[in-house]
C-alpha cells in the first residue's frame, strides 16, 4: 500500500500505554480550557477514549495533549496511542499545528444540525445533549431555528429596481420618506432647509462634521502618498468672522434639537460654538492636535 506520493504507507499499530509515560509537549500552541477539558471528560466517560493519542518515538505527545489531560481528571491510567516513527521531526510540528487547524476550516449545515440534535432531544437519552459538546442554551436555539423559514437566495426584497435612463429626478427642495427617515434634497447652509426636513419635530440627536477651513492640497497628504481634493467652501480661504459666520447653520439651534439632547459637533470654530450655545447646559471638548483625514481618525 503507497501514499499519493508513491511511498509505502505506514502501518499504524495501537499500543496500550500509562499515561505517566507521556510528554506533553511544551511547544504546542493549542491551549486547553477547564471548560473544554471538562467536556472531553464528560465525553470519554459516555462514549470511551476512540481516539489514540498520537505520539513519536521518545513518547512525546504529537496529538491529544487535551484528552489526556481529560483522562487524568478521570483517573484514567492506560490509553491507547499511535506512534508517527513514520513522519520527520518537522512533519511532526507542522502536523500537530495541521491536527488542530484543519478541524477550523469546516462548517456545520446550521438545519441538519438543528434537526439532529432535535431528534436526539426526543429520544429519551439517559444522558444530556450537552455531552456533544454545545451548551443547552445554544441547543434550544437551534432547535428553535428550525421553525424558522429557510433563507431564500431568490427573495424578491433583494432585487433592486433598475436605474432610470434619463437624469436624476431628485431637485432641490424634495423631501424623500423613507420609512420613519426623512431626506432633504437641499442646502445644509440654508437654516429654512432644516424646518422643511423636520416640519413640527425635533431632532433627539445631531451629529454634525462640517469643513474646518483649513488648507487641504498639500497639506493633508500622507507624505506625499496620498492626495485629497479640498473642500468646495471652508478650505482655509476663508477669515475667522466669515468662517463664523459659515458656520451658523451646523450649529444646532432649540428650533432643530430637543431640550436636554446631545449634539457632537467636529469643528474648529470655537467663536461660533460660543454663539450658538447660549442655552446649553454641557459641553465637552475634545481638541485635535493634528489633522487627519480618513477613517483611521
Amino acid at each position: 500500500m503507497t501514499n499519493p506520493r508513491g511511498r509505502p504507507q505506514q502501518r499504524l499499530a495501537i499500543v496500550y500505554r500509562p499515561i505517566s509515560d507521556f510528554k506533553p509537549d511544551p511547544t504546542n500552541a493549542r491551549q486547553h480550557s477547564q471548560k473544554q477539558i471538562v467536556k472531553l471528560a464528560q465525553s470519554i466517560e459516555l462514549f470511551g477514549f476512540n481516539v489514540p493519542i498520537a505520539v513519536d518515538t521518545e513518547l512525546n505527545i504529537i496529538s491529544g495533549h487535551g484528552r489526556l489531560e481529560a483522562c487524568r481528571k478521570l483517573g484514567i491510567t492506560e490509553v491507547p496511542t499511535l506512534c508517527l516513527d513514520h513522519l520527520s521531526p518537522a512533519q511532526r510540528r507542522a502536523f500537530m499545528i495541521a491536527d488542530n487547524r484543519l478541524t477550523e476550516l469546516a462548517q456545520w449545515d446550521d438545519r441538519l444540525l438543528a434537526q439532529q440534535l432535535k431528534d436526539l432531544s426526543l429520544a429519551g437519552l439517559d444522558f444530556s445533549l450537552e455531552v456533544t459538546g454545545f451548551d443547552m442554551g445554544e441547543i434550544d436555539l437551534r432547535i428553535a431555528s428550525l421553525d424558522e423559514p429557510p433563507e431564500r437566495d431568490d427573495d424578491p426584497a433583494d432585487a433592486l429596481p433598475e436605474l432610470p435612463a434619463g437624469p436624476p429626478l431628485s431637485k432641490e427642495g424634495d423631501v424623500w420618506l423613507l420609512g420613519r427617515h426623512r431626506v432633504l434634497c437641499g442646502n445644509a447652509l440654508d437654516a429654512a432647509a432644516f424646518a422643511v426636513t423636520l416640519g413640527a419635530e425635533r431632532a433627539a440627536m445631531v451629529f454634525t462634521d462640517p469643513p474646518y477651513n483649513v488648507p487641504i492640497d498639500g497639506h493633508a497628504s500622507g507624505l506625499g502618498a496620498i492626495h485629497h481634493r479640498p473642500f468646495t467652501m471652508a478650505s482655509g480661504e476663508m477669515d475667522s468672522t466669515q468662517f463664523t459666520a459659515f458656520l451658523g447653520p451646523d450649529i444646532p439651534q432649540p428650533c432643530v434639537i430637543q431640550p436636554r439632547r446631545l449634539a457632537p459637533l467636529c469643528l474648529h470654530g470655537l467663536a461660533a460654538c460660543r454663539r450658538a450655545a447660549g442655552g446649553w447646559s454641557r459641553r465637552l471638548w475634545r481638541a485635535e492636535k493634528h489633522l487627519r483625514l480618513g477613517q483611521g481618525q
